[in-house]
């Protein structure tokens, strides 16, 4: 892991652009699967299709038990936004909004959140006041959503 005052390396923006991709496929994979069922479908067959993997590689690799100190109650609540995330990108990506509208939302709501998160130091996290640097890029990224969104098709 790195410290916040390191450079960041190629691998780091590679695997930053890398999932991005990924998670444009997850919400190009989910929208289709809405369209051939619902909602609740569509949010049941990756979440499904997760545990499997996840187990199956839990049973190959056999991790050894690290540590006796369960988690607190709130990390487990993961799946249930995850599930209802899935379930609101589907069924935005199959309206006006398109898949381009949806991602550059939800990229706007992720960094609104996390400006909250840090102001109020949640998820056991260093309290911290963000600067002008955060909001002028949480005002470029909705700027750009809104042009995506309203200009994006007027081609």
């Amino acid at each position: 892991m790195t410290t916040p005052t390191s450079a960041p390396r190629f691998y780091h923006f590679a695997a930053a652009f890398g999932t991005g991709g990924l998670l444009t496929l997850m919400v190009l994979f989910n929208g289709t699967l809405a369209g051939f069922g619902s909602l609740f479908f569509a949010s049941w067959v990756p979440h499904l299709t997760g545990t499997i993997a996840a187990l199956l590689i839990l049973l190959i690799l056999r991790p050894k038990h690290t540590s006796a100190v369960r988690p607190p109650l709130w990390t487990y609540l993961g799946g249930v936004s995850g599930g209802i995330t899935v379930m609101l990108t589907s069924a935005t990506m199959n309206t006006a909004l398109a898949l381009s509208g949806t991602i550059a939302l939800g990229l706007a709501g992720q960094v609104a959140f996390s400006l909250f998160a840090d102001m109020r130091g949640l998820f056991g996290l260093p309290q911290r006041m963000p600067n002008g640097r955060d909001y002028l890029s949480l005002g470029l990224i909705v700027a750009g959503s809104l042009i995506l969104i309203f200009f994006g098709g007027s081609a």
